[in-house]
């Protein structure tokens, strides 16, 4: 479930009027409801509480600072993949043992912070990286946990964009060198290979290649164990998918009740890394109708967000559900109406082919589903400051990320005479 809400025909985060909120604070905003974001992450927590499990939310898909403290207060460990993120990790005080770094392309600095800050574990890309941090660890003279990822060269049902898991993807080491890996680990003296990772994709709605990748890892473990590797880690990796649309998708109780019974014989710990499954719809983006725009063949409504503070819609194709924050009764509903943005190009969307009501100037209109990639993937194209972020709890909402100013463009910017 989610706190966003229409009472008397009126959207409510929790227990504020989002009209309230972007009276004080302008549009377009993010808006978070952190009662929401608890209840998704302890939900997965409740459904995986027969095992060993250790969740660590996917800080990529929203990183906002309060989001981060609310949920490390809560249990949740963080999934990273960057410096940048575990700088605000260790700002939002996670705790650097619940602390799992992910993403095929870390630099030496970036492993040089993480070994030092003493994070849980690197799940590890590629040959090349376990060497790089090897020699990181012998210079800080640290004993480092690794898991390597696995390929297990599952096909999931979701966009190919978000696919990670099957052969032709630059995520992950097949099976096979994996192995080698593993029972070469003598040779990186400064690492512990202690765990298996996999990650097979996001906004994934079905059990069914889950099941088939946790079973291929667990061969994969069983394999390992008999030639001598001890592995006391499966890290299952995220990618439960969400309702936008009408997807049906399994609930955190479905997928346990699935993937459980191939975990529990291997007798390991068990992380997960869910981001969106906790995020997507603990958000919103609301922004104002500028202009309504009729033509022969189309309607548009021009809202003030683009595709720089949601961008989604642009290269995924992704839907978000549109409402009008306050609904208007016994409005003439029109068919086949563009939601769109200021930026010069034409993939700046939010929505296409909607049904809404006559809209007006002033109007505000509710992105759903915002709170998974979405400030996060934002930018400045067209040099547009970007948005604010506000968070609600309860009857109380607050600024959570102040909107940019046009001095923030220019910050770090020089002027060159040449």
């Amino acid at each position: 479930m989610h706190f966003f809400k229409f009472k008397n025909n009126e959207l409510y985060a929790e227990n504020v009027a989002v009209r309230k909120i972007v009276k004080k604070v302008g549009s377009p905003v993010y808006i978070y409801s952190l009662g929401t974001f608890l209840d998704h992450f302890l939900k997965i927590k409740r459904a995986f509480a027969s095992i060993d499990c250790l969740i660590c939310f996917s800080v990529k898909s929203n990183s906002n600072l309060t989001v981060l403290k609310t949920l490390t207060k809560a249990g949740s460990g963080l999934d990273i993949v960057s410096g940048g993120e575990l700088f605000k990790a260790l700002k939002a005080g996670a705790d650097p043992k619940k602390i799992v770094f992910a993403s095929v392309g870390k630099t030496e600095e970036e492993i040089t912070a993480a070994v030092r800050a003493g994070i849980l574990s690197f799940n590890v890309e590629s040959e090349d990286e376990l060497e790089a941090i090897n020699r990181v660890a012998r210079r800080l003279n640290r004993r480092q946990n690794i898991s390597l990822r696995i390929n297990p060269d599952v096909q999931p049902k979701t966009h190919h964009y978000i696919t990670t898991g099957s052969k032709g993807n630059k995520f992950g080491i097949d099976m096979e060198t994996a192995f080698r890996l593993y029972v070469e680990a003598f040779k990186y003296p400064y690492l512990k290979f202690n765990g298996v990772h996999l990650h097979i994709g996001s906004q994934i709605t079905v059990s069914t290649p889950f099941v088939k990748a946790i079973r291929r890892a667990s061969d994969f473990v069983n394999r390992l164990r008999r030639a001598g590797v001890p592995i006391e880690v499966l890290n299952i990796g995220g990618g439960l998918g969400i309702i936008y649309s009408n997807e049906q998708p399994q609930t955190a109780e479905q997928y346990a009740a699935a993937v459980l019974p191939v975990l529990k014989k291997l007798g390991v710990r068990i992380i997960l890394e869910p981001g969106r499954f906790v995020s997507g719809n603990s958000g919103i983006l609301a922004t104002r109708v500028l202009y309504w725009k009729s033509s022969p063949t189309k309607t548009f409504a021009i809202v003030d967000a683009g595709m720089n503070d949601l961008i989604r819609p642009s290269i995924y194709g992704a839907y978000h559900e549109i409402v009008p924050v306050v609904a208007k009764k016994k409005a003439k509903i029109i068919s086949g109406v563009d939601i769109v943005g200021p930026i010069c190009e034409s993939g700046d969307f939010l929505g296409k082919g909607r049904k809404l009501p006559r809209l007006i100037q002033g109007d505000l209109l509710a992105v759903m589903s915002a709170g998974a990639y979405g400030y996060v993937m934002a930018s400045n194209y067209n040099s547009r400051p970007r948005v604010a972020e506000v968070v609600v709890r309860g009857s109380k909402f607050a600024v959570a990320r102040k909107r940019e100013t046009f001095a923030d463009l220019v910050r770090g910017e020089s002027i060159l005479d040449v």
